[in-house]
């Protein structure tokens, strides 16, 4: 069971290593070529950052949600903007059902949704909540982002796709053992599916700040373990490594919690609301 369940692993993550390669070598032509740029630009869009933060994030790669975060500590975009950056971050669970034939209708709602979420409670929350912070250069805030790390583009790429290749091999290993060993069904009754509580569930997975949670999140829904609604959920909580620095950058800290508090309460909700009209 246990060398059926690596193999099933192996062979599905082989036949993603291309796509997420190619992937990967044109998001890190686009952070390298015009990251400076992207952080000038959502710097700088004022009442427009809800709708600019949304749609930046929707691009699979959690370097926005990092160059936000720094932005915001620093003063320089508003909470909703950061909170639009956050629900519209895509990571990884594109680039994993891009590898899944047929999936391109998934995709567009995945994306359209949490776009749309993105900026309904961004501008909701610089409507309510509305508050200044001190400035700082954005040359200041980008030391966590990574973008002067190195001088190309194939290596990085390289890295990312082995190292996403490495958790998606580790992730299905584990589900497909789970799936043999428990059952699908048992495992499906477990997360509640078509039940109201599993996007309450699925949001507390996906605060995990790592990609880790949307590739759980993401193969679950494929296996049929989530509803769209829950995955929806646990994606739009899915900050990535930005939750981590904000933590980190952010000052005082029970305004982090307040903005965690926040990301989980949207998600879980639009789940709810998603699985009671879906």
């Amino acid at each position: 069971m246990i060398l059926y369940a690596l193999e099933d692993a192996f062979l599905d993550t082989v036949r993603m290593l291309p796509f997420l390669l190619a992937a990967f070598l044109i998001l890190e032509a686009l952070e390298h070529y015009s990251n400076n740029y992207m952080n000038r630009l959502l710097g700088k869009v004022g009442k427009a950052g809800p709708l600019a933060g949304a749609v930046f994030g929707c691009i699979p790669q959690c370097g926005f949600s990092v160059a936000a975060a720094n932005l915001y500590s620093g003063g320089v975009i508003s909470l909703g903007t950061l909170l639009a950056v956050f629900l519209s971050t895509s990571d990884e669970a594109v680039l994993i059902l891009l590898g899944h034939p047929g999936s391109g209708t998934v995709i567009g709602k995945l994306l359209l949704g949490k776009v749309l979420i993105g900026i309904l409670f961004g501008y909701l929350a610089d409507l309510l909540l509305r508050r200044k912070k001190e400035e700082k250069h954005i040359e200041d805030l980008c030391r966590s982002c990574g973008c002067s790390d190195h001088g190309g583009i194939v290596m990085p790429a390289l890295r990312h796709t082995i190292r996403l290749g490495l958790y998606l091999l580790l992730f299905t290993f584990i589900l497909n053992l789970l799936l043999e060993w428990i059952g699908t069904d048992a495992l499906t009754a477990f997360l509640g599916k078509d039940t109201w509580f599993q996007p309450l569930i699925t949001a507390l997975i996906g605060l995990i700040p790592n990609c880790a949670s949307s590739i759980l999140i993401t193969e679950l829904y494929l296996a049929g373990g989530l509803s769209f609604a829950s995955a929806m959920a646990g994606l739009c909580a899915g900050a990535g490594v930005g939750l981590a620095v904000l933590f980190r950058e952010n000052r005082p800290m029970r305004e982090n919690a307040g903005i965690l508090a926040l990301l989980y309460g949207i998600s879980a909700v639009t789940g709810l609301v998603l699985e009671i009209f879906l």
